[in-house]
């Protein structure tokens, strides 16, 4: 029996180059001949190893999730450092990928999501886009709900507000980033949020006044 003509092209390396064409391009911006041309096969070999190019997409999303992503959640959790300096270092760390030259600037799903609400992104990458949206703010609130510092300066109070003020500064870091803001100016910009939100807990409110 003749075994069918192996693959002669690293699936994980073509897959790496297709994340930085939807990366740098977006879905809809992403043209097939973008995909084959940076994946360095032809159409046919795209379709047999990862089928058409929402399917593509999907696998390209992934694979940003678990290389790109995954690896700044260690700051959020780093034993015997202050809340404040672990959200910073978390949020500095996308900061940094956001500003690398070593691949597309911005952020991959910050660029992906806002094209969902066009309808031109096929329901299945859609959906996968606003699973993944849900997933940051839901670990933030989390965080902010069950830390034991940030119970004690009553951030847990309104955990999901604070939550979103961070993922909403690190969606317009991506942009900024994309416009080639520096990083050292966009830390400026994290400082500022991660004092307003803490500046709202038991410990920071604003003195009573006095009655003359």
């Amino acid at each position: 029996m003749v075994s069918g003509r192996k693959r002669k092209f690293n699936e994980q390396t073509a897959l790496q180059a297709a994340m930085e064409v939807f990366w740098a391009k977006g879905f809809v911006g992403a043209s097939l001949a973008d995909l084959t041309t940076s994946m360095n096969i032809n159409k046919p070999s795209m379709y047999s190893a990862f089928g058409n190019k929402e399917s593509l997409f999907i696998k390209a999303t992934q694979h940003y999730i678990e290389n790109n992503m995954k690896a700044h959640l260690g700051a959020l959790y780093a034993p015997n450092i202050p809340l404040k300096t672990r959200l910073k270092n978390y949020m500095m760390s996308i900061v940094g990928m956001q500003c690398s030259t070593e691949q597309p600037k911005g952020c991959y799903l910050v660029l992906c999501q806002s094209e969902v609400a066009g309808g031109d992104i096929p329901t299945e990458a859609a959906k996968l886009l606003i699973d993944i949206e849900a997933a940051p703010k839901a670990l933030l609130t989390e965080l902010f709900s069950t830390d034991e510092e940030a119970i004690s300066l009553g951030l847990n109070e309104n955990s999901a507000g604070n939550a979103l003020s961070l993922y909403t500064a690190l969606k317009g870091t991506a942009s900024m980033a994309r416009s080639k803001v520096p990083p050292t100016e966009l830390e400026f910009v994290i400082d500022t949020m991660l004092t307003g939100v803490f500046s709202t807990g038991k410990n920071h409110a604003a003195p009573t006044p006095k009655l003359p």
